[in-house]
């Protein structure tokens, strides 16, 4: 495979594990040292008290990672581009990994591209990029906007052309991480608009939400087979992130969210509502039958555990917040997005393992 340069212990599941708390090693860098954090993820400007959350390491079961070399990473990628794609949270990730490279690079330089949906780190000295494509959905959609989108009209188009809205902005990558799921589960059906072959004409049409994430899957799927040679090019898919905003599921409060947890969930059959199965069946059904290889980054069990690294409360706000959500800070907590350095650098060192040592 490209990129890598050794194996994975044998029998080893890198995803099967538990959270030790790691003073040493964690976190990789301060949130001060990297600019590239936004005010969404920023937890210690705004305000967090505590930094427990950027201390914790994930340990597998009878094995261990690989310990993140950002010197060696960014060698490996000189001449090469690596592209995250999907929403916030793929944007977080990106965020991350700029972050986990910046020590190792003299400079970054920053560039956008059209509107702000396609963000460029450029590390001149290795001519390699770290880049975030926002495409929530992965196939155009009216939230393809990435300052101006409602996650509550949103509008999916699952004809078979409608990766191509996104798709030729990801030709000539080198490593494609790929990722969609939290703006499909808001509810139980999504809309789409759909394409009569007969008439040539597009409509609006309710679908549960599974069959429509399935068809849009397999427009990835196509588009990959179609487009990437596995000798030069590595796709990544990173699985659903769970959020945490029923504190009842671990034994919290009935009221309760991720607000003010500082340490992770230890019961090791823990599983919350917002991961959905079904989601995760459909992403292993449709990616196993690529031609193409699609690693998926199974971060969701290791990730459901995280209740304490949340942005919560601490990060800019959107609107101005009333009274009644100031005195109850559950009631505005985001319990969606994480802080960084935290969480999402633990998916980036999977990222990393699975690209080297597959």
């Amino acid at each position: 495979m490209p990129f890598a340069v050794g194996r994975t212990e044998e029998g080893c599941d890198v995803f099967d594990g538990r959270w030790v708390y790691d003073e040493v090693s964690r976190p990789h860098y301060g949130e001060h040292e990297c600019r590239y954090i936004s005010a969404q993820a920023r937890c210690q400007a705004y305000g967090r008290p505590d930094k427990a959350y950027q201390r914790w390491r994930w340990q597998p079961h009878g094995c261990s990672l690989p310990s993140f070399n950002a010197t060696f990473m960014l060698e490996k990628l000189r001449g090469k581009r690596m592209m995250f794609v999907g929403d916030s949270l793929a944007r977080g990730q990106f965020t991350s990994m700029a972050c986990l490279l910046r020590r190792a690079s003299s400079k970054f330089a920053k560039s956008h591209k059209h509107f702000r949906s396609h963000g460029i780190l450029r590390a001149r000295k290795h001519n390699a990029t770290i880049e975030f494509y926002w495409a929530p959905f992965l196939v155009e959609s009216n939230c393809d906007n990435a300052t101006v989108h409602k996650i509550t009209d949103r509008i999916v188009n699952v004809h078979p052309e409608s990766i191509n809205k996104h798709a030729p902005n990801w030709k000539g990558v080198d490593v494609l991480i790929f990722n969609t799921y939290m703006w499909w589960i808001r509810d139980t059906n999504i809309k789409t608009l759909q394409r009569s072959v007969k008439w040539g004409l597009e409509y609006v049409k309710e679908m549960k939400k599974e069959d429509a994430y399935r068809l849009v899957l397999k427009r990835m799927v196509r588009w990959v087979e179609e487009n990437i040679d596995p000798e030069k090019t590595r796709v990544f898919f990173t699985s659903l992130s769970p959020t945490h905003y029923r504190s009842i599921e671990w034994g919290g409060k009935p009221d309760g969210t991720c607000y003010n947890q500082t340490t992770p969930i230890t019961d090791p059959t823990y599983w919350g509502s917002s991961a959905s199965k079904s989601m995760m069946r459909v992403v292993e059904q449709v990616l196993g039958e690529s031609k193409i290889p699609i690693i998926v980054l199974n971060i969701t069990k290791l990730s459901a555990f995280r209740k304490d690294a949340h942005a919560s409360i601490y990060k800019q706000q959107m609107h101005e917040l009333m009274p009644e959500q100031l005195a109850n800070p559950n009631s505005y907590a985001d319990c969606t997005h994480w802080c960084l350095p935290g969480l999402q650098d633990t998916w980036n060192v999977m990222l990393y393992t699975k690209l080297f040592y597959p």
